[in-house]
């Protein structure tokens, strides 16, 4: 049985590296999650109710009713939202991630992401920059507006320049960037400066309109270092699926949290989630905050550990370190070489030049988890446990032991042994 086991994990790691993630087009979530209608709302983590969700993911549900226009004030999209009449689905079940709280409705613009390898496709939400933001819980007029500005003048604008170009290769890009620096979560200078660079001149190209050229390529560079990471999910995502549903095989194909659990999938036994209590975040808070004011750990970017990066991949980005409150660069280090006793390769594609060129870990495996106690480490935004304070701070979180354990005990209990 170890035979056959290795054997789909070494399966399911290749095809993992063979994934070729390219952003092919945007369009409007509805019109690419089957059978998805105004009344269904996707969501970061594994399944939550509405009275279990945290309140900035509540927050955010609210704003996405305002922006739907299935309620025209604060007070109704609450009542509605609470009502039984808005069916709520984790984003992961749909082929989907979203950062922080994740909604995606209806008519939101989604990024596009096909695995040329494998041809899976992926999708997640645009990144809304910094501020008054839908991700963090925040259901201001201010923050609809910005949704509103992003479906009318932004998408149409990606889409149009992602189509001349036929094509983005995300791989290539986030392979330069952690040669840069970046760790791809909490750290995508490189990437999104990558991005713009590679997108000045095709966006010229496609946008007639001077004005709103200017306030695209306003959004795009300033104060929007995180653009990126929505490419990246995505392309995780497409990687992550394609080693997806492989028998024996015990890899992590999904990390996720809701700010109340957090769940894992694993390759060999279907969609079932393996859930535990969301974790705090150990780490660094703006002034103004601490502890006390943090919700628990929230976010489909997770699935940035899930096939390598972030947390796994910290020893790549020194800077983060400190704004993460990590530690020393030797903390760094120390966090990635734990995570090859954990993980069941190496990815050549992702070089960490700090590291001899080494390759980030790749192919959480439940029973090395188990075997070394060792859990993964996730690099995290915190955010305020009120709707729409927003970001309070950035750590540190791990991910349960208890999960793994049910995992395993579930594998074990599917082959009979």
């Amino acid at each position: 049985m170890k035979a056959k086991i290795d054997n789909a994990n070494a399966t399911a790691l290749q095809r993992m590296l063979d994934s070729q993630p390219v952003w092919v087009d945007v369009k409007a979530a509805h019109e690419v999650i089957p059978a998805m209608d105004k009344y269904q709302i996707f969501h970061a983590g594994p399944p939550v109710s509405w009275e279990e969700m945290c309140q900035p993911m509540q927050g955010a549900i609210v704003a996405a009713l305002k922006y739907e226009g299935l309620a025209t004030s604060t007070d109704e999209a609450f009542a509605l939202a609470s009502s039984g009449k808005i069916k709520f689905s984790p984003c992961h079940e749909a082929r989907a991630v979203g950062p922080m709280t994740g909604i995606i409705s209806y008519s939101m613009p989604v990024l596009v992401v096909e695995n040329k390898t494998f041809g899976n496709l992926a999708f997640s939400t645009i990144n809304e920059g910094a501020g008054d933001v839908l991700r963090f819980g925040a259901y201001s007029d201010n923050a609809v507006h910005r949704l509103i500005w992003m479906e009318k003048v932004l998408a149409p604008a990606l889409k149009a320049a992602v189509n001349k170009m036929e094509g983005l290769s995300l791989k290539v890009i986030m392979a330069q960037a952690l040669q840069m620096g970046d760790e791809l979560h909490m750290r995508n200078q490189a990437s999104s400066a990558l991005f713009i660079k590679t997108m000045a001149k095709p966006l010229a190209e496609v946008v007639d309109d001077n004005k709103k050229l200017q306030e695209i390529m306003a959004f795009l560079t300033q104060n929007n270092d995180q653009f990126f990471l929505n490419f990246a999910m995505a392309a995780q995502k497409a990687t992550a699926d394609a080693a997806h549903g492989i028998e024996y095989s015990t890899l992590v194909t999904t990390i996720a949290r809701n700010g109340v659990n957090v769940g894992i999938r694993v390759s060999g036994l279907g969609d079932q989630w393996f859930t535990a209590p969301a974790p705090p975040v150990d780490g660094l808070y703006f002034t103004g905050f601490s502890a006390a004011d943090a919700n628990p750990d929230i976010g489909d970017s997770a699935i940035m550990e899930t096939c390598g990066l972030g947390g796994l991949a910290m020893a790549a980005a020194p800077a983060v370190v400190r704004f993460l409150g990590a530690g020393t660069y030797r903390d760094a280090l120390k966090y990635t070489n734990d995570m090859y006793e954990i993980t069941v390769g190496e990815n050549p594609h992702f070089a960490m030049p700090n590291l001899d060129f080494r390759g980030t870990p790749m192919g959480i495996d439940i029973r090395k988890v188990i075997e070394t106690s060792i859990t993964p480490v996730i690099n995290t935004a915190i955010v305020s446990s009120k709707a729409g304070v927003g970001m309070i701070g950035a750590g540190v979180a791990r991910a349960p032991l208890s999960m793994f354990e049910q995992a395993l005990l579930a594998f074990v209990e599917k082959l009979n042994l």
